[in-house]
C-alpha cells in the first residue's frame, strides 16, 4: 500500500528492475523496465531462473545446505530457455537475461510483488517460482533481502494454519468442520488453510444447492456488485434467491438495495474496538465514539459464534478474546491499548531485525535450524504439492483467455484489459458519492496509448464500448502513451450514488461495471488462483454521443 520505503532506498542508491505493463513512476526510474504481458509473471521467473542456474550464478553454498529438490528445479527451467520466455512475455529476450543477471549479482536483493501476482489460475505456481528466485540467489532473511514475516510477538487474530486450529479445538471439531467447509472436498490446500470457504465455490454451491443449501447471507460492507465480485449478475441471480440476506453498511449501496432483507448500520474505524499487527507493530484501539446501536464485524462474529457453538467460545466479552490471542505478547488488550501499542524488540525472533533465524532455530516449533517445511529447508520441489497431486515445481500456465491459450477469441477481441490498478481517489467502490472527490475523478473511464485509438478511430473524451465475450459495458475514454499499445486498462469499483439505487437501475451498475467481462469459477488446481482481472481479451469501439 506504502511505496515509501522504496523511494528511500532509491535515495541510498538502490537500483530497480520494474516489471509492469504500465510506464509508471517507478519504472520511469528504473535501472531495466520490463513491459511484461499480463499473467505471463510466473514464466518470466522461470526463464530468469534459467539463466541464474545455466550461468552459475547462483548461492552455491546457500543452495547445498538449505534448499532441496534443486536439481529437479534445474531441469524444469530448461524448459523456459529466455526466447521462448520472450515470446511468452512480449520481454526482449536480452532483457530477460540481462534482469537475471542483475538480479542474482545483487547481494542483497528483494523483490516486492503486487495484487497482480495473484489474478491468475495458478497464481501458486508463480508465487513458487518467485520462491525459487530468492532462495537460490542467497536473499532469504538476510538485510536488504525477503524476509520470512512473522507478526510481531507471534500474535495472530487468526489461527494461519490446520495444525492451529486442531491445537484450539481438537482434530474431531476440525474433521466435522471440513465435512461442511466449501471447496475443502475439492482443494487440498484450501483445506488446509484456516478455516475460510471458497468464495468461488461459494458460488456455485448457492446455485447447485450441494451438498447443502445454503440459506442465507451476512455482508460485511461489502459492495460486491459494484465492485469486487467477478460476474455480479451471476451473483446477484444467486444471492436474491437466499431465503434471507443482511447486509451491514454505512451506505446504501447498490448491493446493499438489491439483495437485503434487512440493512443495519455498520461501525466506522472511530466507533470500534480493535487489535492490528503491522510489520513490528502491535497495536490496539478503543473505539472513542458510539453512534446508535452498531456493531463491528468482530462484535457480529463473537456473538454469532457463542450462539452457534457456545462451548467453543469461553470468553464473555470481545475484549477477553483479544487478549487470548495477545498471550504470546504478554499484554492484555486494555493495557495494550492504554500504551498506545507496542515495538518488537530487535532480539525478538519476530522482531525489527528477523534476519537469518533460520540458523538459529527460530522458524520451526521445534526449535531445530532450518525451515517450517517437511523437509526443513526450502522446497525448490515441494514434497506437500506432491502430497496434494499437485505439481511439485513451478511452472506457467497461461490465463483463461490470452493471445495463445485462445487465439481464436483474440482475433475477434485484440485487447488485454485490465483492471484493479489502485485509484488515489477512490478505495474499490468507496467513495463515489463524495462531490469534492468525484471533481477530481468523475465519470468511469478507459485508457489507450493514443496510436491504439488512432487505429480504431476513437478519441479522447468520447464515450466507447469494452466488449468481451460476456457481454459490454461503457466508459470514456481517455489517452496516454504509459499504456501498453495492445492493452487496455480501466478502473473498478464504479457506480453513480446520484442514479436510483432500486433495480432494475442500481446506481447504474450495469452499464459501467467492468466485472460483468471477468467469468468465476478459474481458481487454478489449487484453489488459491485468483480472477483473471489483467488478462480478459476484449475490443472497443465508439458508441452513439452519450450525456
Amino acid at each position: 500500500f506504502s511505496g515509501h520505503y522504496v523511494v528511500d532506498m532509491m535515495k541510498l542508491g538502490t537500483k530497480l528492475i520494474v516489471i509492469d505493463p504500465r510506464f509508471s513512476w517507478a519504472a520511469s526510474r528504473a535501472e531495466l523496465w520490463l513491459q511484461i504481458r499480463t499473467g505471463t509473471d510466473g514464466a518470466l521467473a522461470l526463464g530468469m531462473l534459467h539463466v541464474i542456474i545455466n550461468e552459475n550464478l547462483y548461492d552455491t553454498e546457500f543452495v547445498e545446505k538449505w534448499t532441496h529438490g534443486f536439481d529437479e528445479l534445474k531441469q524444469r527451467v530448461q524448459d523456459y530457455p529466455p526466447a521462448k520466455v520472450s515470446e511468452i512475455t512480449w520481454i526482449p529476450t536480452e532483457d530477460i537475461v540481462k534482469a537475471a543477471r542483475m538480479y542474482a549479482k545483487a547481494s542483497p536483493g528483494a523483490i516486492r510483488f503486487g495484487q497482480p501476482i495473484d489474478s491468475n489460475a495458478e497464481a501458486t505456481a508463480t508465487m513458487h517460482a518467485l520462491n525459487c528466485l530468492w532462495a537460490i540467489t542467497g536473499n532469504t532473511d538476510i538485510p536488504g533481502g525477503n524476509i520470512i514475516c512473522r507478526p510481531p510477538y507471534g500474535v495472530s487474530l487468526y489461527p494461519y494454519s490446520t495444525e492451529e486450529v486442531i491445537q484450539l479445538y481438537g482434530e474431531e471439531f476440525v474433521n466435522n468442520l471440513n465435512k461442511k467447509r466449501i471447496g475443502a472436498d475439492k482443494f487440498p490446500l484450501v483445506k488446509n488453510f484456516r478455516a475460510w470457504a471458497l468464495a468461488d465455490t461459494v458460488l456455485e454451491q448457492m446455485e447447485s444447492g450441494d451438498p447443502y443449501p445454503i440459506k442465507g447471507l451476512w455482508l460485511y460492507t461489502n459492495n460486491f456488485m459494484a465492485g469486487t465480485a467477478q460476474d455480479p449478475r451471476r451473483h446477484y441471480e444467486a444471492v436474491k434467491k437466499l431465503d434471507f440476506n443482511v447486509v451491514v453498511d454505512n451506505f446504501m449501496t447498490p448491493t446493499a438495495s438489491a439483495i437485503a432483507d434487512i440493512v443495519l448500520p455498520g461501525q466506522t474505524l472511530a466507533e470500534k474496538n480493535s487489535v492490528f499487527t503491522t510489520g513490528v507493530i502491535l497495536n490496539a484501539m478503543r473505539g472513542p465514539v458510539k453512534i446508535g446501536d452498531t456493531k463491528s464485524g468482530w462484535d457480529v462474529a463473537f456473538e454469532m459464534a457463542k450462539r452457534l457453538n457456545p462451548q467453543a467460545v469461553p470468553w464473555h466479552t470481545l475484549d477477553e478474546l483479544f487478549t487470548e490471542r495477545l498471550r504470546p505478547a504478554g499484554v492484555t488488550f486494555d493495557e495494550l491499548a492504554d500504551n498506545n501499542g507496542m515495538l518488537t524488540p530487535k532480539d525478538h525472533p519476530s522482531g525489527g531485525r528477523p534476519y537469518r533465524r533460520h540458523e538459529k532455530g527460530q522458524l520451526r516449533p521445534d526449535g531445530e535450524p532450518g525451515f517450517r517445511t517437511p523437509t526443513g529447508k526450502i522446497e525448490l520441489y515441494s514434497t506437500k504439492f506432491e502430497e496434494y497431486g499437485l505439481d511439485p515445481l513451478p511452472f506457467h500456465a497461461e490465463p483463461v483467455e490470452s493471445p495463445i491459450s485462445t487465439p481464436e477469441i483474440f482475433k475477434e477481441y485484440p485487447l488485454i484489459m485490465i483492471t484493479g490498478r489502485r485509484n488515489p481517489t477512490y478505495f474499490h467502490s468507496e467513495h463515489r458519492q463524495i462531490p469534492w472527490l468525484r471533481q477530481f475523478d468523475g465519470e468511469p473511464y478507459v485508457e489507450l496509448h493514443p496510436e491504439t485509438a488512432a487505429e480504431l478511430g476513437v478519441e479522447e473524451g468520447e464515450w466507447v464500448w469494452i466488449e468481451g465475450v460476456r457481454g459490454k459495458v461503457k466508459r470514456k475514454l481517455r489517452t496516454t502513451p504509459v499504456v501498453h499499445r495492445q492493452m487496455a486498462m480501466a478502473p473498478h469499483g464504479w457506480w453513480y450514488p446520484e442514479k436510483e439505487n432500486k433495480a432494475p437501475i442500481l446506481n447504474g451498475i450495469w452499464d459501467i461495471n467492468l466485472n460483468q467481462l471477468i467469468p468465476m469459477g478459474h481458481q487454478g488446481k489449487s484453489g488459491f488462483g485468483g480472477a483473471p482481472l489483467k488478462t480478459m481479451l476484449c475490443k472497443i469501439y465508439a458508441m452513439e454521443k452519450v450525456s
